[in-house]
């Protein structure tokens, strides 16, 4: 247990004290969140995602759903604005846009059921990652790739609404894809509610380790052109995973760079979501909206990132403390 969590249950403890000598512990009921882990917490390996936060206004937005054709590319805003006079005609339930400004990939890509075997015909060449002492992970070959949450732990904690693997239906290819998450190792996936929190038709905001929806949805990176098929017919998390297990390919420098514009040490989404930070004077990661009432550092933020393969931690909250000053 970190040295910050233990300051934490000792002041849990030392309040619980002062109640009970004012005589107001027996007034006060344990709330229903009270067993949950907080939002900075990871969940045991073998749980199945369950929602870090529950609000009555997720419980009653309007979920994203990707069984129609048509899907929203409307943005979605930061949970929480610093300057409550900013208008906004972006939709609370939406998808914020693409965080990269990728060129199309070139669509003239023939022989569909070549690209199909090729997706799993694969060996690995390179070896499985170390992680260094601030957790973040090292590839021999690509020294400037350093993400700090693995493909299994960002599935365990919750992202893509639960409905990354859903069947897919490709234009480009004309074919639907499903089932390819059993290409992955069973680890990984082990105790997992596969039609809730991987396969999922529906987007469901509350699978997300931040409780809020985000990102644009796997056909309209496909209608940018984000998506090379010939490698992976659903994006960079798909990328990641196989990436991770050794797999290297002609798209891994593409994809390594829009990581690094995303989330890497000087990508946008990182440095904005450490401003918030420093906007917010919140200098502890385990102050940021560990209850109901604490303040919340944009969970869109931090549920992109997520989905990015990064986390902020101590370490790296502490360096951009003192990098601003």
């Amino acid at each position: 247990m970190s040295t910050y969590e233990l300051q934490r249950l000792e002041k849990i403890k030392r309040n619980a004290g002062l109640l009970k000598e004012l005589g107001l512990d027996a007034k006060l009921k344990p709330s229903s969140h009270d067993a949950r882990p907080s939002k900075k917490r990871k969940l045991n390996q073998f749980d199945a995602p369950r929602p870090t936060r529950s609000s009555s206004r997720i419980a009653a937005s309007e979920r994203p759903s990707y069984s129609d054709e048509k899907v929203s590319t409307t943005p979605i805003p930061s949970s929480r604005s610093n300057n409550p006079r900013k208008k906004t005609t972006r939709s609370k339930n939406s998808p914020p846009p693409q965080t990269t400004k990728d060129e199309p990939i070139d669509a003239s890509i023939a022989g569909v059921e070549e690209i199909r075997a090729g997706w799993t015909d694969w060996k690995a060449e390179a070896p499985s990652p170390t992680r260094d002492t601030h957790g973040a992970f090292r590839f021999p070959d690509h020294a400037d790739f350093t993400p700090n949450k693995s493909p299994e732990e960002i599935l365990r904690e919750g992202c893509f609404g639960g409905s990354y693997f859903r069947p897919l239906y490709s234009r480009h290819l004309g074919i639907t894809v499903s089932d390819d998450w059993k290409e992955l190792p069973s680890s990984w996936v082990a105790g997992l509610n596969v039609e809730r929190v991987l396969a999922n038709p529906e987007y469901d905001a509350e699978v997300n380790k931040f409780g809020v929806a985000c990102g644009q949805s796997i056909e309209e990176w496909e209608a940018s052109g984000w998506i090379n098929h010939k490698y992976d017919v659903r994006g960079w998390f798909q990328w990641y995973c196989r990436f991770f297990l050794g797999r290297r390919c002609e798209d891994d420098e593409r994809q390594i760079s829009r990581w690094k514009k995303c989330v890497g040490e000087t990508g946008r989404w990182r440095r904005l979501l450490l401003k918030k930070y420093k906007a917010m004077d919140v200098r502890d990661v385990f102050d940021d909206g560990e209850d109901e009432d604490s303040r919340e550092v944009s969970p869109v933020m931090h549920q992109t990132c997520h989905h990015w393969a990064f986390e902020v931690k101590q370490d790296i909250l502490d360096a951009f403390w003192a990098s601003e000053r």
